[in-house]
């Protein structure tokens, strides 16, 4: 498949929200990628829905909704009904992953798990026939800005080759953290295939560069 760009709004200029999301989409990018942060399962608080309904009504491409909160199970209905396209929960924060991935499908929409840079592989594993996107963090959740962690590639790669072996190679690998035109090579090379990136796409000064350099 091919890589795909997942412009993180939390990079962006919350000021001007609906000019930002035409900015970036005039760029390239294929997602937006809506952090929604609880302040408990990260030490930050986000986007909440009337917030995502807001982005949703300005984007013409899908939204990318990424649960970073507590017992994700209650709010799966809340960003299905404003319009997330996929909904990605974290196994750490998940009593029950697959009634969390069931809720999800429920509503028609695709399911993605994530896991933090010290979470094994293992521990997905039994997920892995049942979700259409994995998400890598490669870096510790919460914060956007933070410096890449090399030693997550080796998940990206193991996760690739069970996908695979699987005959899962549909589904998407999508990596989160410290994603620039550098280290985009290495998950590229790594087998990931959508590339959620925030500060580096918003903050360059030609925009269109910056997410083509994600693409190629």
């Amino acid at each position: 498949m091919e890589s795909l760009v997942s412009a993180s709004l939390l990079g962006c200029d919350l000021a001007d929200l609906k000019g930002e999301i035409k900015s970036i989409e005039n760029a390239g990018a294929d997602w937006l990628h809506c952090d929604v942060m609880d302040g408990m399962f990260v030490n930050n608080i986000s986007f909440g829905t009337p917030v995502i309904k807001c982005i949703k009504k300005a984007a013409s491409v899908p939204l990318d909704t990424h649960l970073m909160i507590d017992d994700p199970i209650r709010y799966v209905d809340d960003y299905a009904s404003i319009g997330s396209d996929n909904i990605t929960f974290h196994l750490e924060a998940a009593a029950d992953p697959q009634a969390v991935i069931d809720r999800i499908h429920s509503h028609g929409i695709s399911a993605g798990i994530s896991i933090k840079p010290a979470t094994p592989v293992s521990e997905i594993k039994p997920y892995l026939d049942k979700i259409e996107l994995v998400l890598v963090m490669t870096v510790d959740p919460g914060f956007g800005g933070q410096k890449f962690i090399p030693d997550t590639l080796e998940k990206i790669s193991e996760i690739r080759y069970l996908l695979d072996s699987m005959g899962r190679e549909n589904v998407y690998i999508q990596v989160d953290g410290g994603v620039n035109d550098k280290t985009v090579k290495f998950c590229r090379e790594a087998g990931a295939n959508v590339m959620v990136s925030g500060s580096y796409v918003f903050g360059a000064e030609d925009r269109d560069a910056a997410v083509k350099s994600l693409k190629i």
